[in-house]
């Protein structure tokens, strides 16, 4: 197996794929190869010995992207160290943060062959101005500042520590 590291991500406006390139760039540092991919485009897991998965949540609902990659590679994923981040919070408000982090859980919770190494919820990004449909319907959405509460210096700290946890010896059993 390579030591190369995927950083899969689903994004609907930009903001997931900006942090996973940020913690591609991070991982980088270490030294990693590190592939950084929409979870969609990924055909294989055979040249990774490690994954990151990266995908806001919308309406309380983890991207479908992510929930189909663990999925689709349910068998691969099983043996590999996995590392997954949300991003949530459009504010910067303790009870927003709690639910965030409550439902990330609650998905992951869907998928119990799944043993993340790490699991970190980030802050997000808004813009009523690129609403889509049938988000742009919803009057309380149109109405919501533009936020963006991405804290890259916690984001990179958290990639920084991702290193000795991915490259976790497997036992017999697949697991690290």
């Amino acid at each position: 197996m390579s030591g190369t590291i995927l950083v899969g991500y689903a994004t609907r406006s930009g903001s997931t794929k900006e942090i996973a390139d940020v913690v591609g760039e991070t991982l980088r540092r270490s030294p990693n190869e590190v592939d950084v991919q929409p979870l969609r485009e990924v055909r294989s897991l055979g040249p990774y010995s490690s994954v990151v998965i990266g995908a806001p949540l919308y309406m309380f609902r983890w991207h479908k992207d992510a929930k189909s990659f663990l999925s689709r590679h349910r068998g691969p994923l099983a043996k590999l160290p996995v590392a997954v981040f949300a991003l949530g919070p459009f504010h910067d408000e303790e009870k927003e943060w709690k639910e965030v982090r409550a439902q990330i859980d609650k998905e992951l919770a869907t998928f119990p062959w799944l043993s993340p190494v790490a699991c970190a919820v980030f802050g997000g990004k808004f813009d009523p101005a690129r609403l889509d449909f049938p988000w742009k319907l919803i009057p309380a959405l149109k109405n919501m500042p533009a936020s963006d509460i991405r804290d890259w210096d916690g984001i990179r700290e958290w990639a920084g520590g991702l290193s000795p946890l991915l490259a976790a010896v497997h036992d017999g059993a697949g697991r690290a």
